[in-house]
């Protein structure tokens, strides 16, 4: 029996290929829903691009017959526009009038359609709730979620006799895979020794020769004076020094150093080793609480509030004095020098970037479609690393579950020339580690 999934505007909005989501049910979409989506049309942003490609897909099928009437989709469902005259009851006719003709949509077909099961779809969360009391089967739009206790997290514990753990240590080991569950390219190891677990190792499967390896050789010198402080921040350095890992996603709560080695990696392979021209780092722009307004100044001046927690890690990287603050030294002496780039995610459209070490903080505030973008932009011999907390998101239209980075880091870890981390102990503080954890 063919299912009935009414779509709601923000579901549109989200993913304008979410109506060929459904298999071979049908997709019905309110015309208020268009007249919505017609609004955002003209936007810049990414809702707009969005709404633009919703009324291209819905144009197009128009030439397969009336819209109104149905016509089919390529998984072998079908496309309907709906209106109604149906109203709501008298006491939840108030509030938003464009939701109530929606949810009248819904309504009217699951009276009028008992024999197939009706169900709306949409992002909001008390859109759902108010379906639901009427009676309606509400669900949230997501293809691909992934609870962020499920997420994949880079690494696994594995047991294994202590001569092998003593191997570990050998010039040019290599290591048969332990036997146990399928593990990922670039998934990290801690080797237990069986009658000893404080005895241990830490390794890396490697892709192409499908041995595990010891880390990174680097490690213990540190980059830029910085060193690693745990274990989780050993395999984050070992991903990020590695230059056949092209592209880096790091997970991790606040102060558990995402942003920090990033830079460090960063500034070492660009200064020291050459391996790349430049270091662009970008983040979203999304203000923490209540926005202050229009910042004054050209584009520059303008990203420096949003900017500062890159600065600050970068200017502690330089072990500055306070003589040399007072001096004026700082950041700008690296970005003067080309070594050092700011970039806002708005211009990066368009872009062919090679050759360079491309740092994205806060990626936890992007969607799907705009990591995307930002990944394609990527040119020959280019690394990208992708940092954030998914706990920690600013953007009203993702989630934990749902936001570009948990994405990236579902879809990439199967990949050779990707790898990924997630950082669960803080080193920032005390005070910081504490608040992480109990707030």
């Amino acid at each position: 029996m063919r299912k009935n999934f009414v779509l709601d505007t923000n579901v549109l909005l989200h993913d304008p290929r979410s109506i060929y989501s459904f298999e071979d049910n049908n997709v019905v979409i309110p015309i208020y829903v268009i007249e919505e989506i017609d609004q955002f049309k003209r936007d810049l942003s990414e809702l707009g691009r969005n709404a633009r490609h919703v009324a291209r897909y819905l144009d197009s099928h128009r030439a397969e017959g009336s819209l109104a009437e149905g016509v089919p989709l390529p998984n072998g469902g079908t496309l309907r526009v709906a209106f109604t005259t149906h109203a709501l009851p008298r006491n939840l006719a108030d509030g938003n009038a464009m939701d109530n003709r929606i949810l009248a949509v819904a309504m009217e077909l699951k009276e009028r359609e008992q024999d197939s099961e009706v169900r709306f779809i949409t992002k909001d969360t008390n859109l759902r709730i108010r379906a639901d009391a009427l009676g309606l089967t509400a669900e949230d739009f997501d293809t691909e979620r992934v609870e962020i206790n499920e997420l994949y997290t880079g690494y696994a514990e594995v047991s294994v006799p202590g001569e092998l753990v003593d191997q570990m240590y050998k010039p040019n080991a290599e290591l048969e895979v332990p036997a146990q569950d399928a593990l990922f390219p670039n998934q990290f190891l801690l080797l237990k020794d069986q009658t000893n677990p404080s005895h241990t190792a830490m390794g890396r499967l490697h892709p192409a020769r499908g041995k595990v390896i010891p880390l990174y050789r680097m490690l213990k010198e540190g980059v830029w004076g910085l060193r690693p402080r745990n274990m989780e921040q050993t395999f984050t350095l070992d991903l990020l020094l590695n230059d056949d890992i092209k592209l880096v996603t790091i997970v991790g709560k606040a102060g558990t150093g995402k942003t920090l080695l990033a830079i460090a990696a960063g500034l070492h392979k660009t200064t020291e080793e050459g391996t790349f021209q430049k270091m662009l780092v970008s983040r979203p722009v999304f203000p923490l609480g209540r926005d202050i307004g229009y910042l004054p100044g050209d584009v520059e001046q303008k990203l420096n509030p949003w900017m500062q927690p890159i600065f600050d890690n970068v200017e502690f990287l330089m072990n500055l004095s306070r003589a040399d603050k007072k001096a004026g030294r700082g950041h700008h002496e690296l970005m003067d020098l080309g070594i050092l780039e700011i970039e806002p995610l708005t211009y990066i459209r368009g872009r062919s970037i090679p050759n360079q070490y491309i740092v994205v903080d806060e990626a936890q505030n992007l969607t799907p479609h705009e990591v995307k973008t930002i990944i394609t932009r990527v040119g020959d011999g280019t690394k990208i690393v992708l940092t954030g907390d998914p706990f920690q998101i600013d953007n009203p239209y993702v989630d934990s579950t749902n936001n570009g980075l948990v994405h990236v880091v579902n879809r990439f870890k199967n990949e050779k020339i990707a790898g990924h981390i997630t950082m669960t102990k803080g080193e920032r503080s005390a005070l910081a580690e504490l608040a992480a954890n109990l707030l």
